[in-house]
């Protein structure tokens, strides 16, 4: 299945920027975007916790919620949620800001490496 993703640049705290992806699957999928983009990330991990993010193989819930990690100050886990990811079975293009494409998996090692640098990867 190929889903297409809206990147936007959202100003978050002290990271420099950070992206957001917008999912437009066929069965629109709650991960946690909301929450995030407005800097409830507490709400986003439970959100994403009960919906069982942690054990899907849906590269936006997990970006999403190793996204929600990295901004508590969770790096290990983040990078738990981001290698998930970018190993998941399900793969999909991402359509960024500007117009370029980027693979769910390249979208999840980018995260990966926001880490040190205080960008986070977050989908829609």
């Amino acid at each position: 299945m190929s889903l297409s993703l809206l990147v936007a640049s959202v100003l978050m705290g002290q990271s420099a920027f950070s992206l957001t992806l917008e999912v437009r699957p066929q069965d629109e999928v709650d991960v946690a975007y909301e929450e995030l983009a407005a800097g409830k990330n507490e709400e986003a991990i439970a959100k994403l916790q009960r919906m069982g993010a942690a054990q899907s193989d849906d590269p936006a819930a997990l970006i999403n919620l190793g996204t929600a990690y990295a901004r508590v100050g969770m790096a290990q886990q983040a990078m738990v949620n981001y290698k998930a990811a970018a190993a998941s079975p399900e793969r999909y293009d991402l359509e960024l800001a500007d117009g370029s494409w980027m693979d769910s998996r390249w979208a999840a090692r980018k995260a990966m490496q926001g880490i040190a640098s205080g960008q986070t990867l977050a989908v829609r």
